[in-house]
């Protein structure tokens, strides 16, 4: 029998953040094994009058796919990737890979090859701006590792943080979005970290349920060639299969000019990439009360509550600096007090101090204790 608590969550995916309609069409992406919310999301589709498409992909298979992959091969797949995309009105992504790092062993060129030739035609370039989509990951032993947690423990933490009342911390978010709309300048200081740039003009967006699961961020991007200063990162990142640490930027006229971390030469071999990956494509403040700690999984760590991400690569169309890039690399830092504090300046007023709100109207979304 399927867990009550995956049928609530199958629910709200296809309700509230894809808002399915009767006769349209929904790709369901699978990565991994367990397979309990896909069927629920399958069953609840049916039952919504939807018509679902189910993608499947094996971790471990697809790195040896990744291990020998060229240019041709990957816009073949792109290609006919593309045209099932185009098809969709909407789409969910569910991820439940048991080993993070899988991908950790394959060549930088090859990933480079896929994010080009695959990843920006289909995800970046058609399914991001053309479909109501969401991604999510599924709970297993892997991810309760990253946490520190037991699977039990880690599952109740989940389905917390994945059924919360989403509407409920959208209205609570609505002040912060106007307050960064309203911004035009912007100052962040902490731990070897200070950065200054404009946000005049840039569209603020929240992120409440809609796309991310979990959720809990409001975003938006500073003028492109507007960043100055440097910056360091206190949370671990995994990006295309690997795990960098202290992730360091420095900034002149918007371009990262320097970089430097765990991993120097895999860093800047990302943001080699293509001309706008050492640019920012978006500046955003976690809020979700229920995410404190980073685990490796950019879905819950950019939404830690008192974190800021910014994040080298492409823009949203949402709120959309012209950087194009087809990377998109969310960096975070966690600014409360046990992470080293911080603060968040707009137009030279103090909006956040170690990662708690200030202005009166910001206060409710300051993490419960």
């Amino acid at each position: 029998m399927l867990d009550e608590r995956l049928k609530k969550l199958a629910e709200n995916l296809l309700t509230y953040s894809v808002a399915l309609r009767p006769g349209e069409k929904i790709l369901l992406e699978f990565t991994g094994v367990e397979t309990p919310l896909v069927q629920a999301l399958i069953r609840q589709t049916y039952a919504l009058g939807g018509v679902p498409y189910l993608s499947l992909v094996h971790q471990t298979l697809w790195r040896e796919l990744l291990l020998g992959l060229e240019e041709g091969q990957a816009r073949d797949m792109a290609r006919w990737d593309l045209a099932r995309m185009r098809d969709m009105q909407a789409y969910i992504g569910v991820r439940a890979g048991e080993n993070a790092n899988e991908l950790a062993d394959v060549p930088g060129e090859k990933s480079q090859i896929y994010s080009l030739f695959y990843t920006g035609p289909v995800h970046t370039q058609q399914r991001v701006p053309h479909t109501k989509w969401c991604v999510l990951r599924y709970p297993n032993y892997a991810m309760a590792q990253a946490a520190g947690m037991s699977l039990a423990a880690f599952e109740d933490f989940y389905f917390r943080v994945c059924n919360l009342d989403y509407a409920e911390l959208s209205a609570a978010m609505t002040p912060l979005r106007e307050r960064m709309e309203k911004a035009e300048t912007a100052r962040i200081v902490g731990p070897d970290t200070d950065l200054r740039f404009s946000l005049k003009g840039m569209a603020a967006v929240k992120c409440d349920g809609k796309m991310n699961i979990p959720d809990g961020e409001v975003f938006t991007a500073p003028v492109r060639d507007s960043v100055e200063g440097f910056v360091t990162f206190n949370a671990p990142s995994l990006y295309q299969g690997k795990t960098f640490e202290n992730v360091r930027l420095e900034f002149a006229a918007g371009r990262v000019t320097r970089a430097d971390g765990s991993d120097a030469a895999g860093i800047n071999r990302i943001l080699d990439t293509d001309e706008g990956a050492r640019y920012i494509g978006e500046f955003a403040l976690g809020v979700n009360p229920f995410i404190l700690h980073p685990m490796k999984d950019i879905l819950f760590d950019e939404k830690i509550a008192g974190s800021f991400h910014f994040t080298p690569g492409a823009a949203y169309a949402e709120a959309d600096n012209g950087n194009k890039s087809v990377v998109h690399w969310d960096l975070v830092q966690i600014q409360r007090p046990e992470y080293g504090g911080g603060e968040i300046w707009f137009d030279g007023e103090l909006i956040r101090k170690d990662g708690l709100f200030i202005p009166r109207e910001l206060q409710g979304l300051n993490w419960r204790k």
